[in-house]
């Protein structure tokens, strides 16, 4: 227990940090208008480490005692600049009654060690008492509530008066103490205690649910998930399913709803001090200038012959799969996506491209799935027969009285990849709840009296088996039995069949032997043969963030050709060949230019998404052999066999007077 001396000093070294290391924000606290708001002071712990060790240490072993006298002291701060401001800048600031010093520990020494910062499923009683850092995906969020914090009571013997906090672990109830707190000479041993009036401080109250990032756990591991409360300036900050956060706060725990039946337990619970939001570095991947000039040397390098180095990037993209060229192409154009823009009506057009792959077994679907998840900053797997419509969207849930939604697949995927194998195996009502998510990239929820919208801006990446034996006299709606709606959402179907091909065959099994023989590893340093995994997942971000691509005039005429001449065709797909096909045509180029590290959508990369498109249809209207997908394997010269592709095709719409 401290004196009230040591208190007193503890205070004063706070303030003289505050004030020597957060002038700005305390100038701007000042500044602001409204006096009864709560104000956050953002603290970074790692300078008060440099600053004052013994004072950082004491914070993170007693936060709850720490924090509370951080906060007195940045209300002294605030005095102190609001007098500074007055007499040095003739300014007046408005006093504030409520600051609350937010400690930052990003970049400090907590951030190290996994006593400090656990994942979720390791939270235990040892954590509890110290400065604790979490992190996860909220996926679930309270509505803001109203509470009575801490209360000054006033000791009937000693007149002494002292405040008194809400304890969470006893239901927000005020615990008087057994005897006068008061530290006298002569100690006062009174146990009658009144509250004083108008003493009581409100506060906005919320809680929120984090679990943790699956993608970070291995196979089997059920990711688990901690209650997190927020008060005063962090609630209503984060949203369910789209945001990733750091919490830094203090791990306590609470008494479980009295419920029928179930025993009442107590269940831990962090009292969040600071949020920190990391989307916009979901990924955690560093890319360096160094890494920008080795890209930008692998293009010069492949300056006459672009598309030999675009294939050794693809090359990279599920390594353990022989060839299936086609099939990499449409898995790196997806995860790329062309470019988000607002028309002139106002309605957003979406960026993302999606992809659904439909074979035989044993084709390699999965593979390719699993595979893409790795690739993206975020990604969520699924299957069509373990997933109901509330799983891939959102669901309604009942706690404690109270109804809050509670994200799922699609809402998790937010900004990330979506992933669903066997999506055959999904029931109609299912698949029909994916719709709006697919296209507007938003689900429309109206559950148990809560009526809103949630983001879904992911990329759908499907796997089917055909329905039977695949026909391919019959269109896709029949084969997959799938509805022409739901096809329609797809810029790219690919299909692959597993037919008797003997030199294919042969490739396949000389492939799978090698494997098994060469070590892992073997992949060198060496861009021009084959990208590794950590290089592709930060050129696949560097070119999203970095490049976005403007259609020049020769490709406009050439896309806009292809679309007539697919509508005029006498044996063209109604699912497929709708205005969607052109968004998906004009997404599918922009891609190819991201990928080909360019600016600019050229006549190749038109020409690139319309051989993408041709493999998706089920009749060609251009090309009179696509062939079949699987045995599409990569060519020696792409060069040389792309010229030949891009005569035909121009030939072809220049002969229907298209072009």
């Amino acid at each position: 227990m401290e004196t009230p001396t040591q208190t007193a000093e503890h205070i004063e070294s706070m303030t003289e940090f505050l004030v020597s290391h957060y002038s700005d924000q305390l100038r701007d606290i000042a500044l602001s208008s409204d006096p009864k708001l709560h104000y956050p002071l953002f603290l970074e712990f790692a300078e008060l480490v440099d600053d004052n060790p013994h004072l950082a240490r004491l914070v993170y072993s007693n936060p709850e005692q720490y924090l509370r006298l951080f906060d007195d002291s940045a209300l002294l701060a605030h005095k102190i600049a609001l007098e500074h401001m007055k007499k040095f800048e003739s300014k007046i600031g408005i006093e504030k009654r409520f600051i609350h010093v937010r400690v930052n520990t990003s970049g400090s020494p907590l951030e190290r060690t996994s006593d400090t910062f656990p994942s979720i499923g390791r939270v235990r009683v040892k954590h509890r008492g110290i400065l604790l850092m979490l992190k996860g995906t909220v996926i679930r969020s309270g509505a803001v509530k109203m509470y009575e914090g801490e209360r000054m009571f006033r000791c009937r013997k000693c007149k002494h008066m002292f405040p008194l906090f809400p304890e969470l672990e006893s239901i927000n109830s005020i615990v008087k103490p057994p005897f006068c707190p008061s530290q006298r000479s002569k100690s006062c041993e009174g146990t009658n205690f009144d509250p004083v009036d108008d003493t009581v401080t409100r506060h906005d109250y919320q809680e929120i649910k984090i679990q943790e990032n699956t993608q970070v756990l291995g196979v089997g591991v059920i990711p688990r998930s901690i209650l997190v409360v927020l008060k005063d300036d962090l609630v209503d900050n984060v949203k369910a399913g789209a945001d990733d956060v750091v919490v830094s706060g203090i791990l306590t725990s609470k008494w479980s709803h009295d419920l029928k039946d179930v025993r009442c337990d107590l269940e831990p619970m962090v009292i969040a001090n600071h949020v920190r939001r990391t989307n916009e570095l979901k990924s955690e991947i560093d890319i360096s200038d160094e890494l920008i000039e080795k890209f930008k040397n692998f293009w010069s390098h492949f300056k006459d012959t672009p598309l030999k180095g675009r294939n050794a990037i693809l090359r990279g993209i599920c390594p353990q799969v022989v060839g299936l060229f086609t099939v990499k192409l449409a898995v790196a154009l997806t995860l790329i996506g062309g470019v988000q823009h607002v028309d002139a009506s106002g309605t957003k057009v979406r960026g993302e491209s999606h992809l659904l792959l439909i074979g035989d077994p044993g084709t390699g679907k999965s593979q390719f799935l699993k595979f893409a998840a790795k690739l993206s900053n975020r990604a969520v797997i699924t299957t069509g027969l373990g997933s109901t419509s509330a799983g891939l969207t959102v669901t309604a849930v009942k706690d404690g009285g109270e109804w809050m939604l509670e994200a799922g697949a699609l809402v998790l995927a937010d900004g990330g990849l979506c992933c669903i194998d066997e999506f055959d195996s999904m029931r109609e009502h299912d698949r029909a709840t994916i719709h709006e998510a697919m296209e507007q990239q938003s689900i429309s929820v109206a559950k148990a009296g809560l009526v809103t919208t949630l983001s879904t801006k992911t990329i759908v990446f499907g796997a089917t088996n055909p329905k039977g034996q695949y026909d391919p006299d019959q269109s896709l709606s029949v084969n997959t039995a799938l509805s022409g709606p739901l096809l329609s959402r797809f810029d790219i179907v690919l299909v692959l069949l597993d037919t008797k091909n003997p030199e294919w065959d042969k490739v396949v099994s000389s492939h799978i032997l090698a494997e098994v023989q060469i070590e892992e590893g073997r992949y060198v340093d060496d861009l021009t043969m084959i990208w590794p995994l950590p290089m592709l997942q930060r050129y696949i971000q560097f070119v999203k963030g970095n490049f976005r691509p403007v259609l020049s005039k020769e490709a406009e005429e050439i896309i806009s050709s292809y679309y007539r001449l697919q509508r005029r065709s006498s044996t063209h797909n109604a699912a497929r060949t709708t205005v969607r096909m052109l968004e998906s045509l004009i997404r599918l180029a922009q891609a190819h230019a991201r990928l080909m590290f360019r600016n600019e959508v050229t006549r190749l990369d038109a020409i690139t998404a319309i051989l993408c498109i041709e493999s998706s249809m089920t009749i060609s209207a251009i090309v009179d052999s696509m062939g079949n997908a699987l045995h599409s394997n990569f060519s020696e010269e792409p060069d040389q066999e792309y010229a030949k592709q891009e005569t035909l095709i121009l030939e072809k719409l220049r002969g229907d007077d298209i072009y």
